[in-house]
């Protein structure tokens, strides 16, 4: 089975910075060999990262909100329509062997909690989650502040690499 890495983050419009930061990783990670999974929407980190994923070759997989696919971003390979709302977030997260956490708002937050509830590892890339997320997810709950960082932090979560 092939290693499933999600990339959680704010769904608003991106500035440059984070677009490229989003669309780093993503392509980080299908250049890894693994599997990119978002929420899956046409807008903010989701979009940039699969773009990313996607530009080189990655296999990139979407859990939707919506039933209908309309949200889709056009760099999803496959789009999972769940018609749940916000609470695919749970889908999202159990379905990620790590998951990496870019800045966000409210759902981003519920991700990093469903994920480290579940015992997941969540690496925050540029950002701080705070303080109730740091005490729940002690050991679990890492901060990298590069792409690289956020890479090499997955490989040893996963017990490959250096």
């Amino acid at each position: 089975m092939r290693t499933v890495i999600g990339v959680m983050g704010s769904g608003r419009p991106l500035d440059g910075a984070a677009f490229s930061l989003a669309h780093r990783l993503g392509a980080m990670i299908a250049g890894r060999g693994w599997v990119l999974l978002t929420g899956g929407r046409a807008a903010g980190v989701m979009d940039a990262a699969s773009r990313g994923a996607r530009e080189v070759g990655g296999l990139v997989i979407g859990v939707l909100p919506d039933a209908d696919g309309s949200e889709a971003s056009e760099h999803l390979d496959v789009a999972i329509r769940t018609g749940m709302g916000n609470a695919r977030n749970v889908v999202n997260v159990l379905s990620s062997d790590v998951v990496i956490a870019l800045p966000g708002g409210a759902g981003t937050l519920s991700e990093v909690a469903l994920a480290l509830v579940a015992g997941k590892t969540v690496i925050v890339l540029g950002w701080d989650p705070g303080p109730a997320m740091r005490a729940t997810g002690s050991g679990r709950l890492l901060d990298a502040a590069t792409p690289d960082e956020a890479i090499a932090i997955v490989e040893w979560a996963l017990g490959i690499g250096t």
